[in-house]
């Protein structure tokens, strides 16, 4: 990257490398996290029963998510790299939808359909209120979530997700596709199993963004397999149109207890999770520290970015942690190269076509490409948590909370007699799990060695 400008320029968020380079940088962005922004939506929409096989009345309403994914992202990245006052970090930060909340959703809409999604925006939306209150005090907070329960709250996360991934390779995640017949056959297994293949190969035995957009390629091959044996169905493309603005409150808006508390909660998870982002994105693209503004400005984006994606029906964003290795791996620090290729998601997120292209890939082919990003979120929590002190005082926070968490996840009768709001957010396991490690982490009193190690 060397010949594009010197090291100082390259260093500098505020400069702009020729479009020949930048707008390919900018599009390299957009291939790092296309497909971890979409699957959220995915996800949510097959959990209330409208989305991939359902064959719902509501489907355009799980296209019109994947369009909102699209379009919210680049709005939130614009918010961070071109920024609104104190809004943004000015850095080329690149947002998209966020799977930390994926665990409070599920259970909110499960089997519900699309009625469901008023009180889940409710959630999005008064989040989005939340995570942005938080930008001024995120700094001081940082406190409560040390490796020990970020790690574990990451890990839950995966391990919640893996289960999805699982189920969309077999050939789909409601209880009507699990009961099919082709349910877990040779060729769904085929199909996802190609699609692991192909990532894993262009991971390790290719570079540069090749490698980077390794799940997004191997979806690719997947896709054409399928189209090649008839499992594809391209009329949706055909019914959608070429434009169409977002409308406010689609979904409608009914207040939620459940989900402000759910969504209000995983918001602090997030913003912790951003202030890493940004300390990553400073350091590895400008070999330097993060400043307070940057931190607080990334945050506002964050939260700003949830609540109006929220009005108009799509999920909570998040910066997205592959797109700052990204920036380290080319060495451009240049928040305009961002800003490009958030152009490129609001103009895809205004064409339904796109969306519609993306709702014909067969579930088998999505799941082999989740199956490997749940795994990767599981392990990112695996590697948060080889920074903490295994002491018996750590080892016994992490056992009890990943108990009550994954126990919950996994026997959700076994709290069948609370009250309604109560009873979703236990059974999703991670709120349990992550409150009860930032207690006892607060609480318990720490050993000697860390006493130690904290006074020092």
């Amino acid at each position: 990257m060397q010949s594009i400008g010197t090291p100082e320029q390259l260093r500098n968020p505020n400069w702009t490398p020729p479009l020949p380079q930048a707008i390919p940088l900018g599009i390299q962005h957009i291939l790092a996290m296309f497909v971890s922004n979409v699957t959220p939506a995915i996800i949510v929409a097959g959990a209330a029963g409208f989305g991939f096989g359902s064959n719902s009345p509501d489907f355009p309403s799980l296209i019109y998510m994947i369009q909102m994914s699209m379009l919210f992202a680049g709005v939130a990245t614009l918010l961070q790299t071109i920024g609104m006052g104190p809004i943004g970090a000015r850095l080329p930060i690149v947002q998209g939808t966020s799977f930390a909340f994926v665990p409070i959703m599920v259970p909110l809409v499960a089997g519900k359909g699309v009625d469901a999604m008023a009180a889940l925006m409710c959630g999005v939306l008064v989040g989005g209120l939340i995570h942005t209150a938080l930008a001024p005090f995120v700094g001081r907070i940082r406190f409560a979530l040390p490796p020990l329960v970020t790690g574990l709250i990451i890990v839950m996360i995966g391990l919640y997700l893996i289960q999805v991934g699982v189920k969309y390779a077999a050939g789909g995640a409601a209880d009507f596709q699990m009961a099919a017949p082709e349910f877990g056959g040779a060729l769904n297994w085929s199909i996802a199993g190609l699609v692991i293949v192909v990532t894993y190969l262009l991971k390790f035995f290719t570079r540069g963004i090749i490698s980077m957009a390794a799940v997004l390629l191997g979806l690719i091959v997947g896709y054409i397999v399928a189209v090649m044996l008839g499992m594809v169905n391209f009329g949706n493309i055909g019914r959608a149109s070429w434009f169409a603005l977002p409308n406010p409150f689609v979904f409608g808006f009914e207040f939620s207890v459940a989900a402000i508390v759910g969504f209000g909660f995983m918001s602090l998870v997030s913003a912790v999770e951003t202030v890493g982002d940004v300390s990553g994105i400073a350091k590895g693209g400008a070999g330097r520290e993060a400043t307070d503004e940057e931190v607080r400005g990334a945050t506002y984006a964050d939260g700003v970015g949830s609540a109006v994606a929220g009005i108009f029906g799509g999920l909570p964003n998040t910066s997205f942690s592959q797109n700052v290795g990204l920036v380290a791996m080319t060495g451009v620090m240049s928040r305009h190269v961002a800003t490009i290729g958030a152009v490129f998601l609001i103009v895809c997120g205004l064409i339904p076509k796109v969306g519609a292209a993306i709702s014909t890939v067969p579930i088998e082919v999505l799941g082999g490409g989740v199956i490997v990003m749940f795994g990767m979120v599981a392990s990112a929590g695996v590697n948060m948590l080889s920074d903490v002190n295994w002491n018996r005082r750590n080892m016994m926070i992490f056992a009890i909370s990943l108990s009550i968490g994954l126990g919950l996840q996994m026997v959700p009768q076994a709290v069948q007699y609370l009250p309604g709001t109560m009873k979703v957010l236990m059974t999703s396991g991670l709120l349990p799990a992550a409150f009860l490690a930032i207690v006892l982490n607060l609480v318990l009193p720490k050993e000697e060695g860390e006493r130690a190690s904290a006074m020092a």
